[in-house]
């Protein structure tokens, strides 16, 4: 089944690339939030797959084309993850295919065609990058870390919506980058490119793969309370490479004391 969503990955991250290279259209899904006629054409592709190889298998995907069953198989499809970087013409997206087993996560493969690079793993089997075997970085403490993070697409509407703890944690690290896709954002933690994650507002499909990739290359990923990550969970996740995790998430506990404190 690994082979079989790499396969997948690759023809979908074709497609995407070819997408990237000429005018798209595309809806607005909200007023931060699109959906471009790669996204879709990319997730009929996956999803045609697997169906046609799996017919037994559930399928969540973030276009809505999946498929409700009950089966111990489900896949998690992002069919591209940094739609708004695709469409603004920023080569930072990809796809991203996740298989869970009983709701735990099996494998996750992420897809980067602009940069050819294919991330991968298997629970218990390690995680790697083009063949290459994946660790996290070593950085000891929370003031020598590179983060990243996001932004929910309700962010206008929503107060508790991450700027105050970027706001807060920009003077307690080295410094923070906002990719704009969280399942890349995830490999790059395994990666060692960065020393930590944290977002709000995610979905099963934007972390499922990114989160196993993470957790097999020796992170540590937890909700913001610093329970075990599940991909059907909730919508916050922390990744870190383990060494900074307390503080990231004192840090991120302060602002929601603070938080507490204004509104009472």
């Amino acid at each position: 089944m690994l082979d079989f969503a790499i396969d997948l990955a690759y023809r979908a991250g074709t497609l995407i690339r070819a997408g990237a290279e000429r005018d798209v259209s595309y809806e607005p899904k909200q007023y931060a939030d699109v959906v471009t006629e790669v996204d879709r054409a990319s997730e009929a592709l996956i999803v045609g797959a697997i169906r046609a190889r799996y017919p037994d298998h559930a399928i969540i995907a973030e276009e809505g084309s999946g498929v409700s069953m009950s089966s111990p198989y489900t896949w998690l499809i992002d069919p591209l993850d940094g739609t708004l970087n695709f469409l603004h013409g920023l080569p930072i997206f990809c796809v991203s295919i996740a298989l869970l087993a009983y709701n735990e996560p099996l494998l996750g493969v992420v897809y980067d065609p602009m940069r050819n690079e294919l991330f991968y793993a298997e629970r218990g089997r390690g995680a790697f990058l083009n063949g290459r075997r994946l660790r996290v970085s070593q950085t000891p403490t929370l003031a020598r870390s590179l983060l990243s993070s996001g932004l929910p697409y309700d962010r206008f509407e929503q107060p508790d919506n991450n700027l105050a703890e970027l706001t807060h944690l920009a003077m307690l690290v080295q410094d923070i980058r906002r990719p704009g896709s969280a399942a890349l954002d995830l490999c790059a933690v395994a990666a060692g490119r960065t020393d930590g994650h944290w977002e709000l507002g995610l979905k099963p499909w934007d972390v499922g793969a990114g989160g196993l990739i993470a957790l097999e290359a020796g992170a540590t990923v937890t909700d913001w309370q610093g329970e075990p990550w599940r991909p059907l969970g909730g919508d916050r996740l922390v990744a870190t490479n383990g060494l900074i995790h307390a503080e990231l998430l004192a840090a991120l506990a302060e602002v929601r004391r603070q938080r507490s404190l204004k509104l009472s």
